[in-house]
């Protein structure tokens, strides 16, 4: 299902759109999405492991094209598979995309950076890429590479970590006694408060062409 995204200006290879009249980038809320079902897997797998699951994401995608408006890019490791995948999805029919793995590609920043740059230089220019648990402080350089949206699951993810999101650090508040005390939905609370506050300040920068 295709949903009706406009590119109003460029920041590097980020983008100001507008995805349904709503300003990008964004914060995706769960209900917001109806993500396609998929073959999920580990990030450093086999590469016949991971064509696998793409084949799995590709059937199980285009089964529910009809009633869903985002799919998975898998691919794990494989820059070629996750635009391979990616590829396939377009022609369904879909240009809302997850970007599976997100937490592990944390860890490893130089294919972060190669994944995120090859999907966006191969993607659909009307395609959107949302990245997952993404720490807020984080989100500013991703954009710039050309992320167009966060989940704002991310937030609920950390609080159960008791990690407390801020735009330039994520804090472990069993190390950092920031509170005498707090409990894990206030923490969630705070943390999607800090994401609403970096979004914008990441449009501000956009529109500035400051994001850099």
């Amino acid at each position: 299902m295709i949903e009706k995204f406009e590119i109003k200006s460029h920041d590097g290879p980020g983008r100001i759109g507008k995805l349904n009249g709503e300003k990008t980038p964004k914060l995706f809320y769960k209900d917001e999405l109806k993500i396609a079902p998929s073959e999920g897997s580990a990030y450093n797998i086999d590469k016949e492991i991971a064509k696998f699951n793409i084949e799995e994401t590709i059937r199980l995608a285009e089964e529910n094209v009809d009633k869903c408006n985002a799919a998975v890019i898998q691919g794990s490791k494989y820059i070629n598979l996750r635009i391979e995948c990616m590829k396939k999805l377009e022609e369904i029919g879909y240009n809302i995309f997850i970007v599976a793995n997100s937490d592990e590609l944390l860890t490893n920043p130089r294919e972060l950076v190669d994944i995120i740059v090859n999907l966006r230089k191969n993607a659909h220019p009307s395609s959107i890429l949302i990245f997952t648990f993404a720490e807020s402080s984080f989100m500013p350089i991703l954009t710039y590479m050309g992320i167009d949206g966060f989940l704002t699951d991310s937030s609920n993810y950390y609080s159960h970590l008791k990690v407390l999101q801020t735009p330039t650090k994520a804090y472990d508040l069993n190390t950092y006694k920031l509170f005498d005390e707090i409990t894990q939905e206030e923490i969630e609370e705070k943390n999607v408060e800090c994401l609403k506050f970096v979004i914008r300040e990441i449009q501000a920068h956009m529109e500035n062409s400051s994001l850099r």
